[in-house]
C-alpha cells in the first residue's frame, strides 16, 4: 500500500504540469482564435456589415451570421472573410434581410433589368435565363464571356428583394472560330428582310450562341415563319456544324428546351 501511495504522489507533479500545458495550449488557441476573428471583423468594418456576427472554431472556420440589406453586401462579406489569413473556410449564415419583394413582381423587374443589361455587340451573343423562386434567383443559359456574365451577376445581387443568387451561366468557349460564326450568323439572319426588324429594339433581338460551331438561337419573333427563316439563315453559315432552334413565337406557349 505504502509503494502505491509513493508512486501516486510521484505521479502528480507530472499530471500538474501536463494540465498546466494543456490549459496554456487552449489559452493561445483561444486567443488565435480571437485574433482571426478580429481580423475579420476589421476587413467587415462598414456600415453595411454592422449587423453581421462572426465567430471561428478551432480548425479556423469562420461562421458569419446576422443581417444585410443586399444580396451583394453578402456575398461581399464573404468574400472579404475568405482573404483573411487564418481562416480556413467560411460558413456563410447571413439572412438578407432588405424589402420582400413578391417573385412575380422580382422577375418583371430583373427581367427587364437584364434585357438592358450590355446592350449591344455582347447583348446579341448571350442568352441568359432568369428563374425565382421565394426570393431565390437562378440565371442559367449562356453568355458569350466572362464580363458579361459578371454584369448580370452584378445586376442581380445589387436588387433589393433578391434572398439568393445561384449561377449556373455557361460562358461560350473561347474561340476565334465561334466569334466568327457568330458575326457570320448575325449577318445572315439580320439581313434578311423579314428579321432585319429585330435589331431596331436593341434590347429584343434573336440572340446567338455558339458552343464549337453549334449554334442556338433565342428570344422571341412575331411569326412561325420568321422562326423558320432565322434556323434557315443560321444554318446556311459555313462552318456552323448544327443549329438548334429555341426562337419562341409570340403569343404561344413556350418549348420545353431539350
Amino acid at each position: 500500500m505504502t509503494r502505491t501511495i509513493r508512486h501516486s504522489k510521484a505521479l502528480a507533479p507530472a499530471a500538474a504540469l501536463a494540465a498546466a500545458i494543456l490549459i496554456s495550449a487552449q489559452v493561445s488557441l483561444a486567443a488565435a482564435q480571437q485574433d482571426v476573428a478580429s481580423a475579420v471583423r476589421a476587413k467587415l468594418d462598414k456600415s453595411q456589415f454592422k449587423d453581421v456576427q462572426i465567430s471561428v472554431d478551432a480548425n479556423g472556420v469562420a461562421t458569419l451570421s446576422g443581417t444585410v440589406s443586399l444580396y451583394e453586401y453578402r456575398a461581399d462579406a464573404d468574400k472579404a472573410t475568405h482573404k483573411v489569413k487564418g481562416v480556413t473556410a467560411v460558413r456563410n449564415d447571413i439572412e438578407v434581410a432588405g424589402p420582400s419583394v413578391p417573385d412575380s413582381q422580382l422577375q418583371k423587374s430583373l427581367a427587364e433589368k437584364l434585357t438592358y443589361d450590355r446592350v449591344g455587340y455582347g447583348n446579341v451573343f448571350d442568352a441568359i435565363t432568369l428563374e425565382v423562386h421565394d426570393g431565390v434567383v437562378t440565371l442559367g443559359g449562356h453568355a458569350h464571356d466572362y464580363p458579361n456574365r459578371d454584369s448580370a451577376l452584378a445586376t442581380v445581387a445589387t436588387t433589393p428583394g433578391v434572398k439568393d443568387l445561384v449561377d449556373e451561366i455557361s460562358v461560350d468557349p473561347l474561340s476565334m472560330m465561334d466569334n466568327q460564326i457568330r458575326l457570320a450568323v448575325a449577318r445572315a439572319v439580320y439581313s434578311f428582310p423579314t428579321l432585319n426588324k429585330y435589331a431596331i429594339d436593341p434590347a429584343m433581338p434573336i440572340r446567338i450562341s455558339v458552343q464549337n460551331g453549334n449554334v442556338e438561337l433565342y428570344g422571341v419573333v412575331d411569326s412561325q415563319a420568321d422562326k423558320d427563316a432565322a434556323f434557315l439563315r443560321a444554318n446556311g453559315v459555313p462552318g456552323v456544324f448544327s443549329v438548334k432552334n429555341y426562337l419562341q413565337v409570340a403569343g404561344q406557349p413556350a418549348e420545353m428546351k431539350q
